[in-house]
């Protein structure tokens, strides 16, 4: 009998990226942890007809790019928006996830198409899986719920309204982005749009509470599919397609057959103060202050 080596604990367990955000920020000398959103009911819109049938829109918490892109990326608070922006989907777009807290680490960030897949789903819409909404709609990521839920959704909602959308694909790159999606999808679903999320940060988006959510075990900023893989991409768009065929209530995740690498190493460094030195700490502490400071000036500027 031929005994396979088992696989680490952390090998097939998901990032808890509440906990894990928690005690990093902490590390950095931050208080007050931040609670997140928190629901125990859950709206759930079917599909009132055939997929095919069906005008889908592509939500994206990605912001536009300003000016060249920084390599190695690196988070970017000008780069932030504050706003709900809706984009055509007829062309390409230079869309940049240089949130806070994405995994750098472990990715080039050089690929948009693993966090906005609006290519892949002009692909599909032209062999008749769907009609693909003539916009999609950018979804500012912030940290204040109330925020996000009175003024963000309503606003989103009555885009998607306008151009006549059914369905809704959401996909996030940051932990907040992950909240702010769900509390978007909560949001759209109980105004009759069926929605699925399509994220990395289980936690987040399950302790929120959503009708579909297809999870994805990659690091932040891919929950569209690795990085310069093709195949990759399209599965995840039609893993999320068929969840929403195939859902029968609320509270649905699937989960992504893919691997991210043979080594799941890359769950154990991200934003974990166990792994990093005082120096380390030091400069992220700083990083952050200064990307606080600088979202600060745009939110008062564009108030």
């Amino acid at each position: 009998m031929v005994h396979l080596p088992m696989a680490p604990d952390h090998d097939d367990e998901p990032i808890r990226y509440m906990q894990r955000t928690r005690d990093w920020y902490l590390a950095l000398g931050y208080g007050n942890p931040y609670r997140w959103a928190h629901f125990s009911d859950v709206p759930f819109q079917p599909l009132a007809k055939p997929l095919s049938e069906c005008t889908v829109a592509l939500i994206t918490t990605a912001a536009p790019a300003k000016g060249p892109p920084v390599r190695p990326p690196k988070f970017d608070a000008a780069g932030k928006f504050y706003r709900v922006y809706s984009g055509e989907t007829d062309r390409d777009h230079d869309l940049r996830n240089s949130h806070v807290a994405i995994d750098y680490r472990h990715s080039t960030g050089e690929d948009s198409n693993a966090w906005f897949p609006l290519p892949a789903m002009r692909r599909l819409a032209g062999r008749g899986r769907f009609k693909l909404a003539r916009r999609f709609q950018g979804m500012p990521t912030n940290r204040s719920q109330r925020h996000t839920m009175e003024v963000d959704c309503p606003e989103l909602l009555s885009r998607c309204r306008e151009d006549g959308v059914d369905v809704a694909i959401l996909v996030p790159n940051c932990p907040v982005c992950h909240q702010t999606m769900s509390l978007a999808a909560r949001h759209l679903e109980a105004n009759g749009i069926a929605t699925v999320v399509m994220g990395c940060a289980k936690d987040i988006v399950e302790h929120c509470a959503v009708p579909r959510f297809l999870f994805s075990d990659f690091p932040l900023g891919h929950a569209a599919g690795k990085p310069n893989d093709r195949a990759s991409q399209d599965l995840t768009l039609e893993l999320a397609l068929r969840l929403l065929e195939s859902a029968v209530g609320a509270r649905t995740t699937m989960q992504s057959p893919l691997r991210w690498s043979e080594s799941a190493e890359w769950k154990l460094d991200y934003s974990n103060p166990e792994r990093a030195s005082a120096e380390e700490l030091a400069q992220a502490r700083a990083e952050v202050d200064k990307g606080k400071a600088i979202a600060k000036d745009i939110r008062e500027s564009t108030a």
